[in-house]
């Protein structure tokens, strides 16, 4: 089944699993695109300091705790070898190194006696030695230089790290890009999804020497795909179903158990990345260690796993990311022998760090009344331009930030002008992102300049007590 019934597809590779090819592309988009990731899409740690401060609150408390019930207190800590006292926290998938840099510099704020932040040892871990090189220049990340280390290795093998050596482990929408199946139950067999990419014939019209694009694309040559054109949003896939070869996927046995609460044709991701990260985890994380938490959009919900018309993944500059079926990645952690995990809205890890309500600049937009389809791409613009300009004069970041929005140029030109005068005023603390979260009591504060530019503040008091959506960003926690 072609996505485009119209394209004249012309092949560039074989069937396979589906979670073979995301790997394949997921190579060719960080080679090839990788420092433009922030222009296909942004993740709450991207320039959003929120979730970071959470976790360095959170890790504070649970490190101090821990060294109150052993009776180890700073005047302790400093008195062992470094081997003794260090506090190794690895984040796998780094970004652009905000999180990091944001997490070590509350951190070290909260630490006010000094009995954490000089032990902690902060290990950023990516397969793409370009995105750690970028992650360490974080400007932000200098002043804790001495306690940032990069390794260039296998998120889902993590060879040569010592087991129970880590304190630590976080990931931040890092699952979804990870290896992932698409299963379902069909009379009795478990199949699951093949693809076949092609090209569509627009692009091939313009590739001269197309045997060497597609050995390229093969080989994962990175220097002889930039010479043709972008090519990674014109792919067009086949589809087909086959029997799992079970010999390849790991724990067979939980996957089968659960797809029996699953109904016939119904496709279920099956997150083997995600599964692998567990078990690294389980080998790294120290006998009394703070554990693993995982941010990433999906859901618990088996009413919604067993929904046919779930959206199983989503695309972004030809790259496929997955929704974690995170009910299974919790029977896998369980099958490990992982006793205590626990998964909640990611909001509700925030909001209970900040001991209050919050809400994500794009839920808020959500509750506009004129929100919808029916704007014009710029006039989207033009309402998120106005509604940061009106948190702006209440909202204050300790951090400051650019705030990076490229302005479409499709637009009439008076309001061009307008909107880049509105972007020009923002200040660098205001809010730093469209991806970021807001207080209830940022929210209430600003209302009167809300109401002004369409909102309504019952409106968004629902949205601030408003049940996690179907599919939700979540943390998932183990120890």
């Amino acid at each position: 089944m072609l996505q485009d019934a119209d394209a004249l597809p012309q092949l560039i590779g074989d069937f396979k699993p589906i979670d073979q090819w995301q790997t394949h592309l997921n190579r060719l988009f960080y080679g090839l695109r990788g420092n433009q990731l922030r222009s296909y899409y942004q993740t709450f740690a991207s320039a959003d300091y929120r979730l970071a401060h959470a976790l360095a609150a959170d890790y504070y408390e649970r490190v101090i705790k821990r060294d109150v019930a052993g009776k180890r207190h700073a005047s302790t800590a400093n008195r062992l070898t470094n081997d003794e006292s260090r506090l190794t926290v690895m984040e796998l998938g780094p970004g652009n190194g905000n999180l990091a840099a944001c997490f070590l510099s509350h951190l070290k704020t909260l630490d006010k006696r000094g009995a954490v932040y000089p032990r902690v040892h902060y290990v950023m871990v990516d397969w793409e030695q370009p995105m750690l090189d970028g992650a360490l220049a974080h400007p932000d990340l200098a002043a804790h230089r001495n306690h940032v280390e990069i390794q260039c290795r296998s998120i889902e093998q993590l060879t040569g790290m010592v087991d129970g050596s880590v304190d630590r482990i976080i990931c931040n929408e890092l699952w979804n890009d990870l290896p992932t199946k698409l299963m379902a139950k069909n009379a009795g067999d478990i199949e699951e999804e093949y693809i076949r990419p092609n090209l569509s014939e627009s692009l091939h019209a313009k590739i001269r020497d197309w045997s060497a694009f597609v050995c390229a694309f093969e080989r994962k040559d990175f220097e002889g795909l930039k010479t043709v054109p972008p090519f990674l949003d014109d792919l067009v896939w086949e589809k087909e179903y086959r029997k799992v070869e079970w010999k390849d996927v790991p724990f067979r046995k939980t996957i089968m158990e659960h797809l029996k609460t699953i109904d016939e044709h119904v496709l279920l991701p099956v997150n083997l990345g995600a599964f692998a990260v567990v078990k690294e985890a389980q080998r790294l994380l120290a006998p009394d260690a703070v554990g693993l938490s995982a941010f990433d959009a999906g859901t618990a919900e088996m009413q919604v796993l067993n929904d046919p018309d779930k959206p199983c993944y989503g695309q972004f500059g030809g790259q496929y990311n997955f929704m974690i079926n995170f009910a299974l990645v919790e029977a896998v952690a369980k099958h490990l022998g992982i006793a205590r995990t626990a998964i909640e809205p990611q909001r509700e890890f925030v909001g209970r760090s900040l001991s209050t309500n919050v809400l994500t600049l794009m839920d808020l937009l959500a509750t506009h009344t004129s929100a919808g389809p029916t704007l014009e791409p710029w006039e989207q613009d033009r309402l998120v331009l106005k509604t940061i300009k009106a948190l702006n004069e209440t909202y204050e970041s300790p951090y400051s930030r650019r705030f990076e929005f490229p302005l479409p140029t499709n637009m009439p030109p008076d309001e061009w002008e307008t909107l880049d005068v509105i972007l020009r005023s923002l200040k660098p603390n205001g809010v730093p992102d469209t991806v970021a979260y807001l207080t209830e009591e940022e929210i209430t504060t600003a209302h009167k300049d809300l109401e002004v530019i369409g909102y309504n503040i019952d409106t968004i008091k629902m949205a601030l007590s408003a049940p996690p959506s179907p599919i939700e960003y979540c943390h998932f926690n183990c120890r």
